[in-house]
């Protein structure tokens, strides 16, 4: 008997670009036309490579991690990382089509930012994580800027933005330590001084793309007092002149449980030279902005994680058959991937608007009463497509059967570096506390949010997006009802932190969606965006229920509550 079994097609990508109606009908909508034509090609060309080359390469290059060698044939130590394929080729494809240039070249204004997030956004999913140095990158260049340090400005900026892979940089944000993830006050790295000269001695845990040409970091400087005020922002350059590590050792690469191919590494710091980039204190306001750039390219990159899961669900749902009909004829898979569409769709939207408000603030078009809601709005959308990203990942695979618990379909791995996206950069519940603190420093910037959705939703003439626009007015007063209420009660306040967060996320989410929507009605005669709209509006939205603070530590203890 000559057997030949079944073997199911995998799932294809095309152009992501041209696939994506999502990016391409936002970038019609805020993008000037003369701008959308010039930008365009570039775009489409970086959506053949997700789909086609990098997609390839990267599965292809599964298996392979970076390596760490600490010493050489003859006893001298190295400690040199060696990263993977897919690192190598897009380092030179960041620098060439310009990932982080693309926000300082002043071309375009405050449309800057839209168009280099739109470009990260392909890139990201078939690229292993390499957004993660360029997030930093960005970062960097941006903090350095604001610093008002002419010589550093002069010295890293122009290698940060630059589009030449021979000259083009890549920074570290070295923060994190055993001490303290979240809490960085707590840092033990000390920085000593010796004449005009800074060192660094001490242990720094978790430094992600330890492969870049230099870091920013926080040190104590000696005799300071504790907490983020006594510490101080340095820059430092990894490698001296000869290409070797310039007083740092890798301790070991750190075994994730995702982002493998990122090099985290545990250094040590024994006399680092660096350079303060302002005053010898107050190291964690002057990282913030820093931070607020690395959250930001949090959040895009996770509402592109999960346009590549629902890319490789809806191919396979159109090529598998279960049951006597391919899934993308089954109402209840429909069913699925049309709430994880509108999922996505909401993640987009949110984070795409922050990436407005960047571009705005840094064209010095961002009115007053915004500055505010940017910065909220940086915790928020962070923490809102964090968990998105994690629960449609899952559904991906899920949607995807046993081909999606399976490593060498290349599946898994969506949800393995989803996972990351609500830990790094600040975790949901830090980020919930961070908003708290946000709108104490700025009570009037959740009002501008309610003024934003009213403005989103005010526009919307079709029936079903009003009632969908009502919803997301609703739950953004109750939000603010939630907080006068709570004010007074500080226990209250943060245990209800993550479901307020969450709800003026969902919210404004929704409220996007349904903006866009109205237009693309009017400007592109599609309902799919009044669909996503209508059926994110019909998903948990307002999170704000009653608790009991009593109950809810019994069982977070789990100890006796009295009957």
């Amino acid at each position: 008997m000559n057997f030949k079994p079944f073997n199911q097609p995998a799932p294809q990508l095309g152009n992501q670009y041209d696939a994506d109606r999502v990016l391409r009908s936002y970038l019609r909508r805020t993008l000037p036309p003369d701008m959308l034509a010039a930008v365009e090609p570039s775009l489409r060309e970086m959506g053949e490579l997700a789909g086609g080359e990098l997609y390839d390469l990267q599965l292809a290059d599964r298996l392979n991690e970076p390596a760490l060698t600490q010493w050489d044939a003859w006893g001298e130590r190295v400690d040199h990382i060696e990263v993977t394929a897919v690192w190598q080729r897009a380092e030179r494809l960041a620098a060439e089509f310009g990932l982080v240039a693309a926000a300082y070249e002043g071309g375009y204004g405050r449309f800057a930012r839209p168009y280099q997030f739109a470009l990260a956004y392909l890139f990201h999913p078939s690229t292993d994580v390499y957004t993660c140095p360029l997030a930093m990158t960005d970062g960097a260049a941006r903090t350095l800027l604001l610093s008002g340090n002419r010589a550093l400005i002069d010295r890293a900026v122009p290698h940060l933005t630059s589009r030449d892979p021979a000259t083009f940089w890549t920074s570290g944000q070295w923060m994190t330590e055993s001490t303290g993830g979240s809490d960085v006050g707590l840092s033990e790295t000390v920085a000593c001084r010796d004449a005009d000269a800074w060192q660094l001695f001490g242990r720094k845990w978790f430094t992600s793309a330890t492969t870049s040409q230099m870091a920013l970091t926080l040190a104590r400087p000696e005799g300071n007092g504790p907490g983020g005020r006594g510490l101080a922002l340095f820059y430092l350059e990894l490698r001296d002149d000869d290409g070797r590590l310039n007083h740092i050792t890798v301790n070991r690469l750190k075994d994730k449980l995702g982002t493998r191919k990122v090099p985290t590494a545990e250094l040590m710091l024994e006399g680092a030279p660096a350079e303060l980039v302002r005053e010898p204190a107050n190291g964690v306001r002057n990282i913030i902005p820093m931070l607020h750039l690395t959250r930001t390219w949090n959040s895009v990159m996770a509402a592109a994680i999960m346009r590549r899961g629902l890319a490789l669900a809806r191919d396979y749902a159109r090529r598998r058959e279960a049951f006597g009909a391919l899934l993308a004829h089954q109402p209840l898979h429909l069913d699925t991937l049309a709430g994880l569409q509108a999922e996505a769709e909401a993640a987009f939207h949110l984070s795409f608007y922050l990436v407005e408000l960047i571009g705005r603030d840094e064209a010095g078009d961002l009115a007053p009463e915004e500055a505010g809601l940017l910065r909220l709005l940086t915790s928020i959308a962070k923490l809102t497509t964090g968990r998105q990203a994690v629960a449609v990942a899952s559904e991906v695979l899920e949607a995807h059967g046993g081909a999606g618990y399976v490593e060498d379909t290349g599946l898994p791995l969506l949800l393995r570096d989803s996972q990351v996206l609500p830990i790094w950069e600040g975790t949901t519940n830090v980020l919930a506390l961070d908003a708290l603190r946000a709108l104490g420093h700025d009570p009037a910037a959740i009002v501008a949010l309610q003024g934003k959705v009213r403005a989103a939703v005010q526009g919307a003439l079709d029936p079903a997006l009003a009632a969908a626009g009502g919803v997301a007015l609703q739950a953004v007063y109750k939000a603010l009802h939630w907080l006068q209420e709570h004010t007074a009660d500080r226990l209250a306040l943060e245990a209800g932190a993550r479901r307020f967060a969450h709800t003026i996320g969902r919210a404004l989410s929704l409220a996007l969606l349904v903006e866009q929507a109205q237009w693309s009605l009017v400007h592109e005669a599609d309902g799919r965006a009044r669909a996503a709209a209508v059926r994110f509006s019909r998903a948990p939205i307002d999170l704000l229920v009653a608790i009991d603070l009593t109950d809810d530590r019994a069982l977070a203890d789990d100890e006796p509550l009295a009957a």
